[in-house]
């Protein structure tokens, strides 16, 4: 137990606590003076943690609640638990700095060098990015994104992504996602709707799947998502997003306009589709204009035949036969085309004839159809048409099932 202070301990450059009414052992001040009145009393002079000069009269009695403040600024008397996990945060925080590819040692995957140039080299230097990741299928394209998302989240640089993607791929995104990079996404839906608390998901959750024709039909939804912001946005199988100029003119889906929508909500887009290319051109210059309207737009509203632009520094694409493992082998076996020619047995040449015949004359009726005004009803039966004669040529097993 120490002994309790005197006025004679109470010298200039001493730390006190306890001078401030209220402020307990936290408010410490600093003494640049005390002047005894007789034995009992004392002017202090000090100045506050704040820089204030201040006085106050104490006397004997009040001494009691002062105590002397340990010199050093900082102490070391709290959880050294508390203090790792702090500092690990701030390591991981910073990791990037020493460790460019900190999202890759942070992730349950084997990335190969495509994977590893089209994160490093090319997405991350693009500030803010607009990018089409067009790798043949087979390229892993959603690791790539998922490695491109840990990477802004490990930088600081993205806490709100959202993923378009078609219905029938949301869930394999969301299992990807957590099982590869601990990244759990939650899934758009109506009930995500009823349950949020402002009845807007998009401004509620920071990281978000949302289907593509969902999205793309719902006017309502499409209201909720116009309010929101987004660090990245994905999407997948963007292709979809189609559109076809007519001369000046230029005919949008609703895809296209969704994908208009999401290049003014976000600072970060990025775009992954296998087949960027439809075989024209203008289609192909008008789906680039989700990129960079204004550098794309001319190409085609000029009316003239459209080439395509350099369009490197905006997409990649490699080939499957380009795709390599660090030890430089191929990724994908060497595919080997050949036409081979065979008779067809005098059973098989009357089936065909007769299919071929029997989709003919409907292909006839479709078309008359159409041109009677009926032209969902045309196109339908089209589409079922030619789905017939595919499985003709698949095998006479399917042929057989499909008539039957």
């Amino acid at each position: 137990m120490t002994d309790p202070l005197t006025f004679a301990d109470i010298i200039s450059g001493t730390r006190l606590t306890g001078v401030i009414p209220g402020d307990g052992a936290a408010g410490v001040v600093e003494v640049l003076g005390c002047r005894a009145h007789g034995g009992n009393k004392a002017t202090l002079t000090y100045r506050t943690s704040g820089g204030q000069l201040e006085e106050r009269l104490v006397n004997a009695d009040d001494l009691a609640g002062f105590a002397i403040a340990p010199r050093q600024r900082w102490s070391f008397d709290a959880d050294g638990e508390h203090f790792k996990l702090a500092s690990e945060a701030c390591r991981m925080l910073d990791a990037h700095l020493s460790d460019p590819f900190a999202a890759v040692d942070t992730s349950n995957i084997d990335p190969y060098p495509h994977q590893i140039e089209a994160v490093y080299n090319r997405l991350l230097i693009q500030k803010p990015l607009r990018f089409v990741l067009a790798d043949d299928p087979g390229a892993g394209k959603t690791i790539m994104s998922g490695l491109f998302i840990r990477e802004l989240m490990l930088r600081g640089d993205a806490e709100r992504t959202l993923i378009v993607a078609p219905g029938s791929l949301v869930e394999q995104w969301q299992d990807e996602l957590w099982d590869k990079f601990s990244l759990k996404f939650e899934l758009m839906s109506r009930a995500a709707v009823e349950d949020s608390m402002a009845g807007n998901p998009f401004l509620e959750k920071p990281l978000l799947i949302a289907r593509l024709d969902q999205l793309s039909r719902a006017e309502d939804l499409q209201a909720k998502l116009k309010v929101s912001d987004w660090d990245l946005v994905i999407v997948d199988e963007a292709h979809k997003m189609s559109a076809r100029p007519y001369g000046k003119k230029i005919n949008k889906t609703g895809r296209f306009r969704l994908g208009e929508l999401l290049h003014t909500l976000t600072r970060h887009l990025l775009l992954l589709t296998a087949t960027p290319h439809n075989g024209r051109n203008e289609d192909f210059m008008a789906f680039m204009t989700l990129i960079d309207p204004d550098r794309f737009s001319w190409t085609f509203r000029s009316g003239k035949p459209v080439d395509v632009p350099d369009t490197s520094d905006v997409m990649r694409r490699i080939v499957k036969e380009k795709l390599l493992t660090f030890e430089g082998k191929p990724l994908f076996p060497k595919r080997f085309a050949e036409t081979l020619k065979f008779d067809l047995s005098e059973e098989e040449m009357g089936l065909y004839e007769a299919v071929t015949s029997y989709v003919r004359s409907g292909m006839n009726r479709a078309q008359q159809m159409q041109a009677e005004g009926d032209k969902k009803r045309g196109l339908i039966v089209g589409f079922a048409l030619a789905g017939l004669q595919r499985r003709l040529a698949s095998s006479p097993a399917a042929i057989y099932h499909s008539l039957r």
